[in-house]
């Protein structure tokens, strides 16, 4: 059996890997944590019940903050956070979790408020204590706003009295159990000076010690949930007294000492979205989690498909899967889609990281919108190839299992996809610019194989949905709000979906243009063709009917589409290198590294029977 070897297969690979990952930044960005996933103790480990998997989890937590230098730095910086969730996720769902919400969460909201390096953070940046995120409640999950727990200014003491009014008011599933040792929550609760509601605030809050939680502190765990166990609980508080300093205050809401809230803002919710603003940067995080997951999935099904051989056309041949187009199609379609998706996201953590305090409400809606597609993306990725890996994909020592279920997390992590969708969609309607009408010239003369062309093509489709939910919300039902954005909410979600493709094209597009070898500017060119005829298949009659593709365009494209999936095939093994997972996380998966779960290693001619063996990443099975 021809195995994959464990090192570039082509030199191609290097500079596609620098345009994947940061190019001269590739070091700092990357560096600590690729090297940090390819050590034994990050190996997978068969056979552990959940609460070892979680218990597990915040060990190499630890392991994490050894390597990541300075951690207050590191919770300032976008580019190496969101590098962190790329490289743990596809090795420990769990693990990603934890640091997502103990650097992000946590650390970065301490930070952002005032005097945030100021305070005594020795505790959090040496992990004696890991901090924790506390804002969803059980009845109240995207509507935050509406959330009951409350922090009562006491004028006696100058501090405040932490409640949870209700069973629905529970915080819930934050990782609050006594597993990882003592925690320190942020708290989101509404601010009551003298009975008055003064907005959302976060609050720095002890939960536990090493005797147990604390005096006022009521944890109970949750029922295990998909993908890799996380120490999830219920989490409520009976008139927990915190002193002056645990309100993290900033220019949104200051409170005097005669009980006087200064803010910047004018209303209740404009201070709870400043006080809760690390979860856009949480979207960044969830969103580099799974594509770090998408590439590894990628990785491992292509090394399959090259060293599982099956029967070929003739009696005694033997071809490996991908050989066959029905099978790297597939793959060349994911990869594609993979490029484009990290594309994106480099484009916008650079964008979030620089950003102007007047561009903010459309970076964030940008970074929403990219998170949605992101993750569902990958979803979709992960599936196709766990199932092109068939049997071998249900073992979780061939790294693929896991995979499509921790990404369910990250879908309704930090806003559900759907609902951050429709929120963008809300604000796109009017408020967005699309490609004007005529900007794509006219179609006769034009080539499938023009780049420009397809992109124009996309950008069009943006428009014609966003024409057509202009005219929904027009139409609506007069004085009937939720009539009238039912009556446009499907044209406007469409209109979304069409400009997360676009920005991904046009993020693909850049990236290509700085390709100094020629072959890899011919296989990120070819790759994004693509990634775009793909996207437009769905949209032909559309802009047949526009008058933005002819009859002979839309009788071409399937040919052009198999003309390049039959170009790129040769070059799979290439595309996938350049994702550079480490050759010490491969060597620890069987079908990819040349074997599979199962294999012969255990089989004893001697004894002409079975015997327990272990095999691939220390799997035990009966061989």
């Amino acid at each position: 059996m021809a195995v994959p070897a464990l090192t570039k297969t082509h030199p191609v690979a290097d500079e596609l890997a620098q345009l994947l990952f940061e190019g001269a930044d590739r070091e700092r960005v990357h560096g600590a944590w690729r090297r940090l996933v390819s050590g034994k103790e990050f190996a997978y480990r068969p056979g552990l019940p959940p609460e070892e998997r979680t218990a597990l989890s915040y060990e190499r937590l630890r392991l994490l903050n050894d390597a990541a230098g300075d951690p207050v730095e590191l919770a300032a910086d976008p580019y190496r956070l969101a590098g962190l969730h790329e490289w743990t996720g596809p090795v420990d769902g769990g693990l990603t979790t934890l640091a997502s919400i103990h650097y992000n969460l946590f650390l970065g909201s301490v930070l952002d408020h005032d005097g945030g390096r100021d305070r005594d953070l020795s505790a959090f940046t040496s992990l004696r204590r890991t901090g924790t995120f506390l804002c969803t409640e059980l009845e109240h999950g995207n509507d935050v706003a509406s959330m009951e727990t409350v922090a009562v200014f006491d004028r006696a003491t100058g501090g405040f009295h932490l409640t949870t009014p209700t069973p629905g008011a529970r915080k819930f599933m934050p990782n609050t159990s006594l597993t990882g040792g003592p925690k320190t929550a942020v708290v989101a609760a509404r601010l009551v000076v003298d009975g008055e509601d003064q907005g959302t605030f976060l609050f720095l809050t002890p939960l536990s010690d090493e005797s147990g939680h604390l005096p006022g502190v009521r944890v109970r765990p949750l029922p295990q949930r998909t993908g890799t166990p996380v120490d999830h609980c219920l989490t409520s508080f009976d008139r927990v007294w915190l002193p002056r300093e645990a309100l993290l205050e900033a220019e949104h809401g200051r409170l005097g000492s005669d009980g006087t809230l200064a803010s910047s803002l004018g209303n209740r919710r404009k201070r709870l979205l400043r006080s809760i603003n690390r979860v856009t940067m949480g979207k960044l995080c969830m969103s580099a989690g799974t594509l770090g997951m998408s590439r590894a999935a990628l990785t491992i099904a292509v090394r399959y498909a090259h060293s599982r051989f099956l029967a070929g056309p003739k009696a005694g041949d033997r071809i490996p899967l991908a050989a066959h187009r029905s099978h790297h199609g597939r793959l060349l379609h994911a990869l594609a889609t993979a490029y484009a998706m990290t594309f994106l996201h480099r484009s916008l953590v650079s964008r979030f990281a620089v950003h102007a305090e007047e561009d903010r409400a459309e970076v964030e809606r940008e970074v929403a919108v990219a998170k949605g597609w992101i993750t569902w993306q990958a979803r979709a990725i992960t599936t196709e190839c766990r199932e092109r890996c068939g049997a071998q994909g249900l073992f979780p020592a061939n790294g693929l299992a896991d995979l499509p279920l921790n990404i369910e997390g990250g879908i309704t992590a930090e806003g559900d996809n759907l609902v951050i969708w429709v929120k963008a969609a809300s604000e796109m309607v009017f408020g967005h610019q699309g490609v004007r009408a005529g900007e794509s010239g006219d179609p006769e003369g034009r080539e499938l194989t023009e780049l420009p062309f397809l992109r124009d093509l996309l950008a069009e489709a943006e428009r014609m949905w966003q024409d057509r939910a202009r005219t929904a919300l027009r139409e609506g039902p007069s004085g009937d709000p939720v009539g009238r954005w039912n009556a446009t909410s499907d044209a406007a979600l469409e209109m979304v979906s069409a400009h997360a493709r676009l920005q991904a094209a046009d993020a693909f597009l850049a990236a290509a243009a700085r390709a100094e070898d020629p072959r890899a500017g011919f296989l990120m060119r070819s790759l994004c063709r693509l990634f775009l005829l793909r996207q437009l298949g769905e949209h032909t009659g559309d802009l047949l009917a526009e008058g933005r593709l002819t009859p002979d365009h839309v009788r071409a494209l399937p040919k052009a589409v198999d003309t390049l999936v039959g170009e790129l095939a040769p070059h799979l093994m290439t595309l996938v290198d350049a994702f550079d997972l480490p050759a010490e996380v491969l060597s620890g998966i069987p079908i990819a590294s040349g074997g599979s779960v199962g294999a012969d290693e255990g089989w004893d001619e001697s004894e002409d029977g079975w015997e327990e063996a272990e095999v691939g990443a220390g799997v035990s099975v009966r061989v």
